[in-house]
């Protein structure tokens, strides 16, 4: 089931450390799977990033979203939980129910999951599952479908 390589976006500035994994340049998102870059990504956010993202990265970040519902499967993976997410960074200015407004009314009208992974720790653990079913469930390289 594991016979698959992630793929992590050379612009990823706090890469997660996977084995065996392929820097790569993605179009959209953070991680995929080599040989399936434009049928699943993943998009990381920490805390403070997803803050930046919804307020002064406004209009990129509704446009990355676009192009994330663009895929078989894309999900953004915010490195916090919900109670924790609702306490703004210091540099922030931003509602914390707003932002988590847009986090939810965007997954909802782009048909992209956010999941609140805990921690960046986590985070790595829910990005490689997530590839992994990705891979179980609907990966086909060259025509081979994969294992389940």
């Amino acid at each position: 089931m594991d016979d698959f390589t992630i793929a992590v976006d050379t612009r990823e500035q706090q890469p997660y450390q996977f084995d065996g994994a392929e820097v790569v340049t993605l179009t959209t998102g953070d991680y995929s799977i080599v040989g399936l870059e434009d049928r699943v990504t993943i998009e990381r956010k920490s805390k403070a990033d997803a803050y930046g993202s919804l307020g002064q990265g406004r209009a990129r970040f509704r446009r990355e979203f676009e192009r994330l519902a663009e895929f078989d499967y894309a999900v953004v993976v915010v490195e916090d939980t919900v109670p924790g997410f609702l306490h703004r960074p210091a540099h922030s200015k931003m509602n914390p129910r707003a932002a988590i407004g847009s986090l939810l009314a965007w997954s909802v009208r782009y048909r992209v999951p956010v999941f609140f992974a805990g921690d960046r720790e986590h985070g790595r653990a829910l990005t490689r599952k997530l590839l992994q079913m990705y891979w179980k469930y609907r990966g086909e390289v060259g025509g081979e479908r994969a294992e389940p």
